[in-house]
Parts: C-alpha cells; sequence; structure tokens
C-alpha cells in the first residue's frame, strides 16, 4: 500500500469504522466483567435469579449511561 492510499476518503471511512466497532467491542468486554463481577454471587446454574437478572439490568443501564455522559462531556469540552 503506498502513501497516497492512506489519504483515500473511502480508506478512512472504513478505519474510522472498524475503530469504532473495536470501541463497541471494548466497551461490551468491559460492561460484561464489570456487571458479571458485581451481580453474579451464587454458584452458576442453567438461568440467573431474579435478583441476578434485575442487577445485571441495572448494572448495564448504569454502565451505558455513565459512558455516554463521559463521552459528552469529553466532546463537548473538545
Amino acid at each position: 500500500m503506498d502513501a497516497s492510499a492512506l489519504n483515500d476518503p473511502r480508506f478512512q471511512a472504513l478505519l474510522e469504522e472498524e475503530k469504532k466497532k473495536a470501541m463497541m467491542n471494548e466497551m461490551i468486554a468491559k460492561l460484561t466483567d464489570t456487571c458479571w463481577d458485581k451481580c453474579i454471587t451464587g454458584s452458576i446454574g442453567s438461568s440467573f435469579s431474579n435478583s441476578e437478572t434485575s442487577c445485571l439490568s441495572n448494572c448495564a443501564k448504569r454502565f451505558i449511561d455513565v459512558k455516554m455522559l463521559t463521552m459528552q462531556r469529553a466532546n463537548s469540552s473538545s
């Protein structure tokens, strides 16, 4: 690949899309680790208990809310 290809708008768009996908995958991995460690306290069975289900749902919502707020503040300070 020559240097001029790096400036191609299509390449830049593809690169940006891949960065977004990587960021989403990283966020999902962090959310899973955080909420799993916080909410799953018993032995793993065939399904989650009601309290584990509720905890996981609330944890995921809070995690996403905080992430969105952080991103908004970062963008507004730029």
